[in-house]
């Protein structure tokens, strides 16, 4: 057994010191996967990556009754928790956008209308992602694992206990879906 499965099992029985040990060795990785995902998503937010990886791990760290038996999951549902995070920011900039309940005034529709919807871009990724969820959960495993977490193929297949020619399959199929699913 890893280092660190060691120290999340000991830190998901309520060690407080596997738990400091855990973030300090994973630190490092979680800044790689956050500048990541920063990357992917260009300026949509206004967390920079050391935000991002404290409001994850926040998440992370409360998360009652998950279970991470190793570093692959442990991963996966931190990009999950990543890409919660940044969504509940898009959200709540647009609300604040449109007024947070304020009378919204526009003076020129063409200046709105010209306004990259980048925020909306975001939405409709995880929208989508959300439709493929329940539809097929495994799929959309994969893409969080492979497109947020940048987990490779093998380490997805471990982590979900399947072959590395299904997680290939599964991420044809995932995007075929979200490439269809974002033109409407």
């Amino acid at each position: 057994m890893s280092d660190i499965t060691q120290l999340l099992q000991a830190a998901q029985g309520g060690d407080r010191a596997a738990t400091d040990a855990l973030l300090t060795a994973l630190y490092a990785d979680l800044r790689r996967l956050a500048r990541s995902h920063m990357r992917r998503s260009g300026d949509h937010t206004l967390l920079n990556t050391t935000a991002l990886v404290h409001e994850a791990w926040i998440r992370v760290s409360g998360a009652e009754g998950k279970v991470f038996p190793d570093r692959g999951r442990f991963f996966a549902y931190a990009a999950s928790a990543m890409r919660a995070v940044v969504i509940d920011l898009v959200r709540a900039r647009q609300a604040e956008r449109r007024g947070g309940g304020q009378d919204v005034l526009t003076l020129n529709t063409n200046i709105a209308e010209s306004i990259p919807g980048q925020d909306d871009d975001i939405l409709h990724v995880h929208e989508a992602l959300e439709d493929l969820a329940q539809l097929e959960p495994r799929l959309a495993q994969v893409v969080e694992m492979r497109y947020f977490a940048g987990l490779s193929e093998p380490e997805i297949a471990a982590a979900l206990g399947v072959t590395d020619r299904t997680v290939q399959r599964d991420w044809q199929k995932a995007r075929i879906f979200l490439a269809d699913a974002l033109k409407r």
